[in-house]
């Protein structure tokens, strides 16, 4: 896991700067846009890195394969009340930043402007930095909507769920982290594997797709 190329470090660095940015942006824009100036007066309505980037969140995602960024403060009561799904909208803005980066940078591959080519040197060459930001932003995309707190899926689920599992997700809410740090790093020894039958599965599945390579 830590025994990683320079092209593929350097790939994640970059790809981690443009998506973990871009994910922040867009739940601090959706929520400008829904009437909430918490996260324009706190200087987040940017797409400088610096405003958004964690250190030890950008490490675990480029060295275990998950992390986080700094979570965008916003006030649920300041949304526009016209709209009930406004707090879901605000939510789901980050994990389809990511996937809409991903089908952006699909593209050139599957207009055939790029060919598999992996490097032989220091720098990633296009195609697998390509590869890497898609993989990469298809993770965040899959692993955000994961319906536990702090995650963004949580608030999605909160919206969409049936009101007796809308009272589950309010009971196991202030144990969330605990619960998917458990997940995360105990499940796999008694048989849960998150990230390796779930999401990693689902990645992949996904990235298949859209590189139209048969599933």
């Amino acid at each position: 896991m830590f025994n990683l190329s320079a092209p593929t470090v350097l790939s994640r660095m970059i790809t981690l700067i443009i998506a973990l940015t871009i994910h922040e942006f867009a739940h601090a824009w959706t929520a400008d846009r829904f009437g909430d100036t918490t996260p324009r007066a706190h200087g987040r309505l940017t797409l400088n890195p610096i405003a958004h980037l964690d250190l030890m969140g950008t490490m675990m995602l480029l060295l275990a394969g998950f992390g986080w960024a700094k979570p965008v403060p916003v006030n649920p009561y300041a949304l526009n009340r016209h709209s009930s799904s406004a707090y879901m909208w605000v939510s789901a803005a980050g994990p389809l930043s990511n996937l809409l980066l991903a089908v952006l940078a699909v593209i050139p591959i599957r207009l055939g402007f790029l060919t598999f080519q992996v490097s032989t040197g220091f720098f990633p060459t296009i195609f697998e930095f390509l590869y890497h930001f898609i993989s990469i932003n298809l993770l965040l995309f899959f692993f955000n909507l994961i319906p536990l707190a702090p995650l963004d899926g949580e608030k999605v689920a909160q919206y969409l769920f049936p009101p007796p599992l809308k009272d589950v997700l309010d009971k196991i809410r202030p144990y969330g982290p605990m619960i998917l740090l458990a997940v995360l790093f105990l499940g796999p020894y008694i048989g849960i594997d998150l990230l390796g039958r779930v999401i990693y599965p689902l990645m992949s599945s996904f990235m298949k797709l859209l590189l139209g390579v048969p599933l």
